[in-house]
């Protein structure tokens, strides 16, 4: 199955993909008029599309039937919200977001921290590595990424946009703090927000401030990580409780 993208698709009318989708389909997969394709808004919504003009820059389409799910196509409502440190070398992010989003994840925000040796990355990039994995994994959803704020305001987000249901978690390597094990303290259908510090690891007030706020202290297993290897752990770890 070829899934294609367009944020501005809808169940009526007609629709045009934009360059790189309208090439792909045309040049490359060589589709003509007639010919259909499975179109996803990142919204969770799932097209089938009969392609009306096989223009290779400006490809017109028709939507004929609308389903939220499809053969291979995924949408978990179980969320997962991943805020986490930007690694100084930006590639490890890049790798990190292209994974996530192929394994599942609802939302990534990233995080400015006291030891944080990067405060700022762009996020144009990312976006469209989250594009191409989305497509990749045949997920009907488009993880935003977020661009980095300061944990303090995280938290703050946090306690006022998610529900008081999730889930929410601070991953940190201070051995001599209790925590308890990540997979013990996700929950099936519950949806969660996981912090992950930066290389040097959040800072004693950092913890202590996201304790205070009622995030829940875990490990991340007896290995020392890196950065993106501690966030692909927490995202597989989240995939894993709530697979179904």
């Amino acid at each position: 199955m070829q899934l294609f993208y367009s944020k501005d698709i809808s169940s009526s009318g007609f629709c045009t993909l934009d360059a790189e989708e309208s090439r792909h389909a045309v040049r490359v997969l060589r589709m003509r008029e007639g010919d259909t394709i499975n179109v996803t808004d990142g919204m969770g919504h799932l097209y089938q599309c009969r392609i009306v003009q096989a223009d290779d820059r400006a490809c017109t389409i028709e939507p004929i039937l609308e389903t939220t799910h499809g053969v291979g196509a995924t949408h978990n409502e179980t969320s997962l919200h991943l805020a986490v440190a930007p690694t100084k070398n930006p590639a490890r992010m890049e790798w990190l977001v292209e994974k996530a989003v192929e394994i599942g994840v609802g939302e990534i925000t990233l995080l400015q921290c006291d030891h944080s040796e990067r405060t700022f990355l762009k996020t144009d990039r990312l976006e469209r590595l989250a594009l191409s994995a989305m497509k990749q994994s045949l997920h009907l959803t488009l993880p935003p990424i977020n661009p980095a704020v300061t944990l303090r305001d995280f938290i703050t987000q946090a306690l006022n946009q998610t529900s008081d249901k999730a889930t929410k978690l601070i991953a940190h390597c201070e051995a001599d703090k209790p925590r308890t094990s990540i997979a013990a303290a996700l929950q099936p259908s519950i949806d969660a927000v996981v912090l992950i510090g930066p290389e040097g690891d959040f800072s004693e007030e950092e913890i202590a401030l996201a304790l205070d706020a009622g995030f829940q202290p875990v490990s991340l297993g007896p290995s020392r990580l890196r950065t993106e290897t501690a966030a692909l752990y927490a995202v597989t770890a989240f995939n894993l409780i709530n697979d179904r």
